[in-house]
Parts: structure tokens; sequence; C-alpha cells
């Protein structure tokens, strides 16, 4: 049994998409960030670092696995089926390069740049400027590849593009938008037509008006 703990995040919603995607059968959990249930005891038995998504996978012993970092969990629900992640060679390494990219370039700068913008109660301009200029550089980069690819990866869809897209959904965050990015705007518009990741997306949502 697949459980999901998670809430209307960028990463988490990663998780919704892939599972739809593959068509496997879960359980959603809401975690309110906003009220901090993330630092609750019971969830930081399951991730000690405090942060959504999680996932879990109990087999028919009792036994319970447990895996946090939504990149980790896309390439595990992905071998796990056998799909939207090539077995080998260049298309894998060129998968596996593009969440490398994003984990470390195209997801921080986003993040980074909405919370200066939004939380900061007194930011200083360089951290403004910086955390800006970086979430634009990196999405202009990823316009770039998506100028020779139809997908993030290559040609086919991938957990790449479930990876891209959870913060390019919540672009409104470090206010940024698609109008310079035409290649990004084509392959989001692609995206969003996908029956997997509206449900991935109205399932996340639903969260937010549990409560």
């Amino acid at each position: 049994m697949l459980e999901v703990y998670a809430f209307a995040t960028p990463n988490s919603v990663k998780v919704t998409i892939a599972l739809e995607e593959l068509a496997l059968p879960y359980t959603l959990h809401g975690v309110n960030v906003r009220k901090g249930e993330q630092k609750a005891p019971q969830f930081l038995a399951l991730n000690p670092n405090g942060k959504v998504p999680v996932l879990t996978e109990t087999d028919e012993t009792g036994q319970t696995f447990v895996l946090t970092e939504s990149a980790a969990i896309l390439v595990f629900l992905a071998e796990k089926t056998g799909r939207l992640l090539p077995a080998h060679g260049e298309a894998r390494a060129k998968v596996v390069e593009q969440l490398f990219f994003h984990a470390s370039g195209l997801s921080p700068a986003f993040g980074q740049s909405g919370f200066f913008q939004r939380f900061a109660a007194k930011p200083e301009p360089i951290a403004l400027e910086r955390f800006a200029t970086e979430a634009s550089r990196t999405l202009r980069v990823l316009d770039a590849v998506l100028a020779k690819n139809k997908f993030a990866a290559g040609d086919e869809f991938t957990i790449a593009d479930i990876a891209h897209f959870g913060w390019l959904w919540r672009r409104s965050f470090p206010n940024l938008t698609l109008e310079d990015t035409p290649h990004v705007a084509r392959w989001y518009a692609d995206m969003e037509r996908r029956a997997a990741v509206q449900r991935g997306i109205a399932r996340i949502e639903a969260l937010v008006t549990q409560d």
C-alpha cells in the first residue's frame, strides 16, 4: 500500500501527478504546512527534515518503507513500474541530468526568490536581486532546453517533466511569468492538458479545503 503525506506545494504535486500518470493506487494524507503540522512529532518520525512530501509503502508482512525528497520519490515510482524513466544509457542520463538541474538549480532559486519577496521582514536588496535573477536565469535555461526538445529530457514524457512542472505550477510564488519563455509556455500548456496532471493537481488542491 502506498501512502503520501503532502500539501498543496510544488514538491508535493509532483508525487500525486506521478502516481496518477502511473495509475498506482494510493492514500493521500494532508499535512498542513501553513499550520506547522510538518513540525509535529508524528510527522518528524517520518521525515526528520520536516518537509513534505513523504511516501510510504507497507508490504504484506507489515514492513514499512519510508522515502522523502520528491526527486527520489519520482525515481522510485518510475523504477517500480518501469515507466517514465529509461532503464539505461544516454536517455536515462538525460532524465537524471534534468532532475539534478531541477533539484540544484531551478527549485531552490524559485523557492528562495519567493521567500525573500513575500516573507522576509526587511529583505536585503542584494538577496532579492540574487535570487530573482537566478530564478529568471534558470527558467531561461529550461526554455533553451525545450527549444530543442518536445519534453525536458528529449522526445518522451518522463519524470523530469513532472519535476519541473511542480515549480512552474507555482511560478507566481517567485513572481515569474512565461511571457519571455515561449518554449516553456508551449510545454506547460501541453502538460496542463494531460488528464493525469489535472487529477494530480485536483487531489493536492483538495487538501487545502479539508480543514
